[in-house]
């Protein structure tokens, strides 16, 4: 049926929306059907086909370098699966760290509406506080936050959060966001775009090669989940591939001090295939380093807002100069257009702002809100971008030419959310015994981890991780020599 789209017309659109050729498609076959969850979303239908986009790209350089096609094959429950990785990670057996502090979640308002805090940074935690009236350094009890929001309008707090820089969104219906001026800015935008940002002569791949990206060097300038997952994926599929985040050494694994915090599950879940550096771009020593590693880069990754690079003198059109030919892929939350394009937000924030969990909520039939059972938006993009970053390569091989490749999370949504619905009522949410014989083990500095290995498949050169995950303090430069 027209309105049931199969995950390989839901990747033939994605495709060509990023400018691959339609007769790729003869070489990639996806397995299975929705529901895989139970959501009325066709999640199954998002992972399989943004899975088996990064794997036909990666077949795509293959071809460009070898001659050879390979078959991408993908299953949807193992990409599904790998839409929770960092559910089912397993760290000396246990799971790690709940990725969600306290205050992070859904409130009450006085008009009676939901709003969701995201409070998983110490600083976010602080400015949403701060907002409610609230001393962040005394306040300990959530019951505390929900007696405040329960004075405040559910849209003035959303308007004098983002004044404020915070983190939080009202709980709108998909109604109330198709009227929104953010959802119209998306609506002629498509899942991908590449463009071509400046003049540089083409950079053929080595022929021999034991993996499609043997030799591309790749900086991970990302944090949380989709830009790291793009990272990741490379990295599957042969990439050398620096993580770069600014937390000093003692506070890359914990809610420490350092400008830019991180998650220690998600440091774990999205390092593997990286080696992890920390360079601060607002001292001169470590822009020193850093042009460095962009002086022989081939594919740079970043998931800052949009404008924040380019202040510090490294948006796409300075990193095109400093290495012409390179592949600058962009991620955001609520992209490049229209009125939000320079708000934070996170993969559940979209979700709930953009009527995904009301729609979800109303069809549970449940008393609070319900989310996507998976961070599908944040992993999809993620996918999204490192088939961006391949297709970009092999275009640069044959055309030449510096490229932009952007993503953005609401971008990501309205693809779902025109994959229509399914039902998903009455299928088991699958627990990780349940998908064991998706993970391996692997020892590294954090102890030994049990994973979802990488999704989809090519016939001679499957993807796989040779590295762990490791904890910051690498030298910053690449494994091979320059």
């Amino acid at each position: 049926m027209a309105d049931e789209p199969t995950p390989l017309d839901a990747l033939r659109s994605v495709w060509g929306a990023a400018g691959g050729d339609p007769g790729d498609l003869d070489h990639v076959t996806i397995e299975g059907t929705d529901p895989v969850y139970p959501s009325p979303f066709r999640v199954g239908t998002l992972a399989a086909a943004s899975v088996a986009g990064a794997a036909l790209a990666a077949a795509r350089v293959w071809h460009e370098r070898t001659g050879r096609w390979q078959r991408a094959t993908v299953s949807m429950r193992h990409a599904a699966a790998a839409f929770r990785s960092e559910r089912y990670l397993r760290v000396e057996g246990a799971m790690a760290e709940d990725l969600w502090d306290p205050f992070s979640g859904y409130y009450r308002t006085a008009d009676d509406r939901w709003v969701q805090l995201h409070t998983n940074f110490p600083h976010h935690r602080e400015r949403a506080l701060r907002t409610l009236g609230l001393d962040a350094a005394k306040t300990t009890d959530r019951a505390d936050a929900e007696r405040a929001m329960l004075a405040w309008n559910s849209q003035a707090f959303e308007d004098a959060l983002a004044e404020a820089g915070g983190c939080g969104y009202l709980a709108r219906t998909p109604e109330e966001w198709r009227a929104h001026p953010q959802a119209r800015a998306l609506a002629s935008l498509t899942p991908i775009d590449i463009e071509v940002i400046g003049k540089a002569p083409s950079r053929a791949f080595a022929a021999d090669a034991s993996m499609p990206l043997s030799g591309v060097r790749v900086l991970d300038m990302s944090r949380v989940v989709a830009g790291p997952v793009a990272g990741r994926t490379l990295a599957a599929y042969g990439a050398d591939v620096i993580r770069m985040g600014a937390a000093h050494r003692a506070d890359v694994i914990r809610m420490g001090a350092a400008h830019l915090p991180e998650m220690a599950l998600l440091v774990i879940d999205t390092g593997f295939g990286k080696r992890f550096v920390h360079l601060d771009l607002r001292t001169s020593s470590d822009r020193a380093r850093f042009e460095a590693l962009v002086a022989s880069v081939d594919v740079v990754v970043q998931a800052y807002r949009p404008g924040a690079l380019d202040a510090l003198g490294y948006g796409p059109d300075d990193l095109a100069r400093l290495r012409p030919g390179v592949v600058v892929v962009s991620l955001s939350a609520w992209s490049h257009e229209g009125p939000w394009a320079g708000r934070r937000g996170f993969d559940s924030l979209v979700q709930t702002a953009s009527g995904i969990v009301m729609e979800g909520t109303a069809w549970a039939r449940s008393e609070r809100p319900m989310p996507l059972p998976a961070q599908a938006l944040d992993h999809a993009t993620g996918y999204l971008a490192a088939m961006g970053a391949m297709l970009a390569l092999a275009q640069q091989a044959e055309q030449g030419g510096s490229r932009r490749v952007r993503v953005a999370l609401a971008r990501t949504r309205t693809w779902l959310d025109g994959l229509g619905r399914v039902d998903g009522a009455g299928v088991a949410d699958p627990k990780a015994s349940d998908v064991v014989d998706l993970t391996q083990e692997m020892a590294s500095d954090f102890g030994r981890l049990r994973f979802i290995t990488p999704p989809g498949s090519l016939d001679e050169t499957p993807p796989r991780w040779t590295r762990p995950p490791g904890r910051p303090g690498a030298e910053p430069r690449w494994s091979l020599t320059t």
